[in-house]
């Protein structure tokens, strides 16, 4: 006689996934205990993909998270301001930003930059002469980035991801100046993020629409008219102004919180 055939045993979903979490809180506790006596000075960049667990890694990663929410929570009502760290563009710009920054401080909002020169300065010092927050969430570089003068409150993060997390959840408006590669970095993180719904439809707001101009034409006659690949609906989640009491206006209208 066969052998009877015995089908495998199937774990309900929920109880495997609860087993899954028991295991990498494990997992994590132990990455952790280990790693916080093992976190170098100078820890090198991630070029390669570790053949390993570094144990020094996950904590570092994980503090920073731990750190950042600690600190973007205290914000009941916040906007984030974006934009380039060079002295390359107009002087009118910096003075924008630093106004625009100015009325959403006495409206209540705490301002929060990327925490350096340019654009972010300007915005920090609009807010700290408001007597609003200013708050930085900079970055370590191999070319140094210092904190510019005019934050309140700040933090430094080694892990890009981290840091754009903290910008993804601090805010309930993003403001987005002419910038490089970083700003149109952060303005695609958030956009994607909206259009996906992994966060609620926000104000985008796009200051300076000669700068943003070839941007969304090629949103709208590339990526929807020829390639089909977005939405009509999608190039509406941001708005487009060329002055600060338009962007001030738009913000109080439609920040909701």
């Amino acid at each position: 006689m066969a052998d009877e055939i015995i089908p495998p045993k199937i774990i309900p979903a929920a109880t495997d996934e609860a087993a899954r979490h028991r295991h990498m809180g494990t997992r994590l506790l132990r990455a952790v205990e280990e790693g916080k006596e093992s976190v170098p000075a100078m820890p090198d960049p991630l070029v390669c993909k570790p053949r390993e667990l570094e144990p020094w890694r996950v904590f570092k990663i994980m503090s920073e998270v731990v750190e950042g929410f600690e600190l973007i929570q205290k914000y009941t009502l916040a906007a984030t301001i974006f934009g380039s760290t060079r002295a390359t563009l107009e002087h009118d710009l910096y003075q924008q930003a630093a106004d625009l920054a100015g009325k959403l401080a006495k409206r209540g909002f705490a301002i929060i930059t990327g925490g350096s020169a340019g654009i972010m300065e300007a915005a920090n010092k609009g807010a700290f002469e408001a007597g609003g927050a200013s708050v930085g969430l900079n970055i370590r570089l191999e070319e140094r980035q210092p904190m510019n003068r005019y934050v309140t409150e700040q933090i430094f993060f080694d892990h890009f991801f981290v840091r754009k997390v903290m910008l993804t959840f601090a805010s309930h408006v993003y403001v987005y100046f002419p910038g490089g590669f970083g700003t149109l970095d952060e303005f695609y993180e958030i956009l994607t993020l909206v259009q996906t719904k992994k966060i609620q439809r926000i104000p985008i707001v796009l200051y300076g629409r000669e700068y943003w101009a070839p941007i969304l034409r090629h949103f709208e006659e590339t990526l929807l008219q020829h390639y089909h690949s977005v939405d009509e609906e999608d190039l509406k989640l941001y708005h487009v102004v060329d002055t600060v009491d338009e962007a001030y206006d738009y913000i109080v209208k439609n920040t909701k919180c």
